[in-house]
This record gives C-alpha cells, sequence and structure tokens, in this order.
C-alpha cells in the first residue's frame, strides 16, 4: 500500500520534526516546510494528501495559506494554533480547514485526529497513476513513462502534463493551466505555451504536428489520450525525477503537551 503523504507547516522547527516522526512511525511519507513560501513550493512538487498548519509563520498568517490550499481543492488541511479564541477557530474552519487542534495538545490526540482525517482518504483515495496503456503518470514518485521508458520532465512540465491529463479531454485556457499548474509561482500565461512545447518535444512523434496535446484555436490546449492507441509514440530515455528527501528526527520525548 502506498503510504499517504503529509505536509507539516510549522515555524518551529523542533516541534515539526517532533510530530514528523511520530507519523512516520505509523506509516506515514511526511515532507516539511517552515513559512508560507515553502509551504506552496513543497506542495506544488508533492501534491500531499494532507497539510498539517501552524497559523504562525514567520513570513505571513497561516490561515490566508489555509484559504490558498483550500482553492488547490486537493488536500485535506488540518490547523494547528496557539489561537483558542472561538473566534479564530471559525475563521480558520471557514478559511477551509477540517479540523482545528489548539495548542498545547497531547501527542495521542493529535494523532488520532489525523487518523480520522485519513481515514477519508483510505475510503476514496484517487488513483496513484494515471494509466493510458504506453504512457503511464506516477502521481506518487512523480515520473512519467512512454512505453517503458522513463521521461526526463522538469516539475513544471509534470505539473502542467498531471493538469491536461486530468481534464479528460476538455480544452483549458491558458489563465486555466496556469492557475492549476502552477499557482503564484508564474504569472505570464504565454510560459505555459513554452512548457507545451517543451512536452511536445518530449512526448510527441512530430512536435511540429502534435497529436497528444492539442491547440484548440481561441481557447487554449487539450490533452488527446486516443492519440496514444493510434500512434506510435516515440520512447525516450530518460534519469528518473529526483524527489525532495524525507527528514527523520528522534523525538525529544513521547505523548507530551505541545
Amino acid at each position: 500500500m502506498i503510504p499517504i503523504s503529509i505536509e507539516i507547516v510549522e515555524g518551529n522547527p523542533n516541534l515539526a520534526s517532533l510530530l514528523g516522526w511520530h507519523l512516520q512511525q505509523i506509516g506515514y511519507s511526511v515532507f516539511q516546510a517552515v513559512s508560507c513560501q515553502q509551504a506552496k513550493l513543497v506542495f506544488q512538487k508533492q501534491q500531499p494528501s494532507l497539510v498539517i498548519l501552524s497559523t504562525d509563520l514567520p513570513d505571513g498568517d497561516g490561515v490566508e495559506l489555509c484559504r490558498w490550499l483550500h482553492k488547490q481543492r486537493s488536500s485535506l488541511i488540518f490547523i494547528i494554533s496557539s489561537r483558542t479564541n472561538e473566534s479564530d477557530i471559525v475563521e480558520g474552519l471557514k478559511a477551509g480547514a477540517d479540523d482545528y487542534l489548539t495548542k498545547p495538545f497531547g501527542m495521542q490526540e493529535f494523532l488520532a485526529r489525523v487518523e480520522a482525517l485519513t481515514r477519508r482518504l483510505r475510503t476514496s483515495a484517487p488513483p496513484a497513476c494515471l494509466d493510458y496503456g504506453v504512457l503511464k503518470i506516477d502521481l506518487v514518485q512523480r515520473q512519467v513513462r512512454l512505453k517503458g521508458n522513463a521521461i526526463d520532465l522538469t516539475p513544471q512540465e509534470f505539473s502542467l502534463l498531471y493538469v491536461l491529463a486530468q481534464s479528460e479531454g476538455l480544452a483549458l485556457s491558458r489563465a486555466e493551466l496556469l492557475q492549476k499548474a502552477w499557482p503564484d509561482e508564474i504569472n505570464n500565461p504565454r510560459t505555459v505555451d513554452t512548457h507545451v512545447l517543451s512536452l511536445r518535444k518530449k512526448l510527441e512523434v512530430d512536435p511540429q504536428q502534435p497529436n497528444l496535446i492539442q491547440t484548440v484555436r481561441n481557447i487554449g490546449y487539450r490533452f488527446n489520450p486516443e492519440a496514444l492507441s493510434r500512434l506510435p509514440l516515440r520512447p525516450q530515455p530518460s534519469n528518473n525525477s529526483d524527489r525532495p528527501p524525507q527528514f527523520t528526527a528522534p523525538p525529544s520525548r513521547s505523548f507530551a503537551k505541545y
């Protein structure tokens, strides 16, 4: 079974490492961020199933980050906060949080709440791989294989291909692709054209006459999976894309108040 991935966004590195260690011990895959900016980069690259989010971060308000995460509509959000007023809790839940736990808290309660949230994912987990026969898009390893050969894609190219493939043949505008593939990272919609051209060079038989990633006039682009069964696409060998290392830190103490 593929482990559920969790991103911890916590400005206190000691607390983040401690929480991450306990989560890893029970089988979760954990990634860490200490700021809003880093949290967005990790989120876009790893697409975690759950984000554990502190409201107090060195470069911004965690509630605002929660609103941004909620707009992505792809992960559960669990706020942990030193803000204990009812109004603060209501604000966090209205911002999109699926659960809210005030500090200090006990480790057993924290783990129980994580388990309750991830139980939803186990009952309705999305596919770990988009399989189109000769083309396979691994959403966990963030790797693409064409006729069994790994295709070397940049993180931006992978995100764009993933968004196109998930659209189920619908045409998406450049603005839609920009927002879904790289929210808050790239501001020029014409950058989409550059990355589409790069994808075509790596996936199409003839990039000048593309069949897999089609241009839709006056709209944008669409992914055409039918091309995979009709055309002998060209396999290209490549190195596997890198993943950031996971962290492991021993707990300083267990089941205390944090």
